[in-house]
């Protein structure tokens, strides 16, 4: 029988295997680093994207935050406006009260009553004066229940008293003003 030494061939089968796999590990290493870095390099994309997308809101919310802050300027001056608005509207519809107030009283005092004086405090009146009798301040009170522009008389006092040697009675009392509100106290 013929001895045939086989050693040497699987020894260089076992080189040829062992350089596969070294080959074959480094081209797995080398594979996976790439694939590390691809992950990396994605990740870090997504990443740097959404910092973008986040300063681009940021920057977004601090020029909201501006117009925010206009708007409620604006709406303090437009309130502010609307109070100019109606106290001009209010002195505007009360300018011609004190004219009409002093003539409304002239055509409802009767004979015989006089006024010493007279204080407005918004739609209170308060009317102080002399009258010869007590009849008299009553006509004056049923008078102004029926004018157009006066109304809710209230007697707070009358008592006699002598002016300049002549027995005379004095009354204070108390008026309220009518305002039509469908008019805006226009007439």
């Amino acid at each position: 029988m013929i001895r045939i030494n086989l050693l040497p061939h699987r020894e260089e089968r076992r080189k040829a295997r062992r350089q596969q796999f070294f080959g074959l590990l480094g081209l797995v290493v080398v594979l996976a680093g790439l694939i590390v870095f691809l992950v990396y390099s994605i990740i870090g994309g997504y990443i740097s994207a959404q910092e973008s997308k986040n300063d681009f809101l940021k920057k977004e919310i601090t020029v909201l935050d501006k117009q925010i802050e206009q708007i409620k300027r604006l709406k303090e001056q437009t309130q502010v406006l609307l109070a100019r608005k109606q106290v001009i509207e209010s002195l505007q519809r009360d300018r011609a009260e004190a004219v009409r107030l002093l003539a409304e009283l002239a055509r409802q005092m009767p004979e015989g009553v006089y006024l010493k004086s007279m204080k407005q405090e918004g739609q209170r009146v308060t009317l102080s004066g002399y009258a010869q009798s007590n009849a008299r301040v009553s006509a004056l009170m049923r008078n102004i229940e029926a004018s157009p522009w006066l109304e809710k008389p209230l007697l707070i006092e009358i008592k006699a008293v002598t002016v300049d040697k002549r027995r005379l009675n004095e009354f204070s009392m108390n008026v309220s003003l009518k305002r039509d509100p469908a008019d805006g106290g226009k007439r």
